[in-house]
């Protein structure tokens, strides 16, 4: 790598980690300057992983428009209202068919698999009545998009494979909060520490079996 695209991926690094910090930091907080916070921050958060892994270079297009598909999600998301939730899922969705055309057809383990499916009966078993009925179809065919991403991420290697997990953890505390179930504590936390993980582990295992460079936040496991 020529040494200014590693100073500009460094700097984007750096960069992407103060905003995470910032969100993250917002989210344990209260009040209205936290509110501010996160408001601004989180839109940052997958422009910045996109941009440092565009930086590294040989990153696939997909990666990047998966990337950004998270970035219009999560920018919908802070829209207080069903129909930006839906558009948001919908980005998300569009997200992991990029995920999928990635990792192709690598190897998996039929006993994850089984046990993906089994938990998405769980899940959908709980959560889909305690839905609104205008989110039950949506959120039905998202989980089984989600759940296919997860799985199929396994058959990049443990790091992809654990990103895919904490994807589908995160959506799953978000869908446990529209229906009312019970949550962990500050679960708007939680879900932006997987979802954060997760994306990062995905960028990274997809770029190890792409056999570009791995981007630099690989040696410090999370963002957070």
């Amino acid at each position: 790598m020529r040494p200014e695209r590693h100073r500009a991926a460094r700097l984007l690094l750096l960069a992407y980690v103060i905003a995470a910090l910032t969100d993250l930091t917002a989210l344990l907080a209260h009040g209205h300057t936290a509110q501010t916070l996160h408001t601004v921050a989180k839109p940052l958060l997958m422009p910045l992983l996109a941009a440092q892994v565009y930086a590294r270079g040989g990153a696939p297009r997909l990666l990047t428009a998966a990337l950004l598909c998270g970035w219009g999600g999560d920018t919908l998301l802070l829209i207080d209202a069903e129909p930006a939730f839906l558009a948001g899922m919908a980005l998300f969705a569009a997200g992991h068919v990029c995920y999928l055309v990635l990792f192709g057809r690598g190897r998996t383990d039929p006993y994850l698999g089984a046990g993906y499916a089994a938990a998405l009966a769980a899940t959908a078993a709980l959560l889909l009545p305690a839905l609104p009925g205008g989110l039950r179809i949506p959120v039905a065919g998202y989980s089984l998009l989600l759940t296919a991403m997860a799985y199929r991420a396994s058959g990049l290697g443990v790091r992809a494979g654990l990103g895919g997990a904490l994807f589908l953890v995160s959506d799953t505390l978000i869908a446990t909060g529209i229906a009312d179930l019970p949550q962990p504590p500050v679960p708007d936390f939680w879900v932006m520490v997987t979802y954060l993980v997760a994306q990062s582990l995905l960028a990274a295992g997809v770029l190890r079996c792409q056999g570009a460079p791995a981007p630099a936040y690989r040696d410090t496991s999370t963002p957070v």
